[in-house]
């Protein structure tokens, strides 16, 4: 019975890593939304507007081309990360599938054992006869 926990044991894993992975690219997602938001804000701002950058609890005035050059940069990195989520989205969905394959041939092999067990156990679980 230790190789059924054992794979019930990898397929939960897998399942939390998948987990993990999904709140992940939604955090990211969230960060996207947000630097796309911030694009959006220098594109209507005036070519003389001034922009701040929040450091800790203060207010730095910043560069526009530092400015927007920082939230590309953040962009990009953001769109890699996300890919490289996804990608490993999928892996662990494709190692899931495979346990959970794997689970189903036990649970099934483990049925047929105990069906076989009570079907020729010796004697121990006959049905009454009726006589006629």
């Amino acid at each position: 019975m230790a190789e059924p926990q054992k794979q019930l044991q990898a397929l939960s894993e897998e399942f939390q890593k998948l987990q993990t992975a999904i709140e992940a690219r939604q955090k990211l997602e969230s960060q996207q939304q947000e630097s796309r938001g911030v694009q959006k804000e220098f594109n209507i701002l005036a070519p003389e507007a001034n922009i701040y950058k929040l450091v800790g609890p203060v207010l730095l005035k910043q560069e526009r081309s530092e400015a927007v050059a920082a939230v590309d940069g953040r962009l990009d990195f953001i769109e890699k990360e996300i890919k490289r989520v996804e990608r490993q989205i999928a892996d662990t969905q494709s190692k899931s599938e495979s346990k959970k394959m794997e689970v189903y041939q036990l649970q099934t092999q483990l049925q047929q054992q105990q069906q076989g067990v009570g079907e020729g156990g010796g004697g121990q679980t006959q049905q009454p006869q009726i006589a006629s």
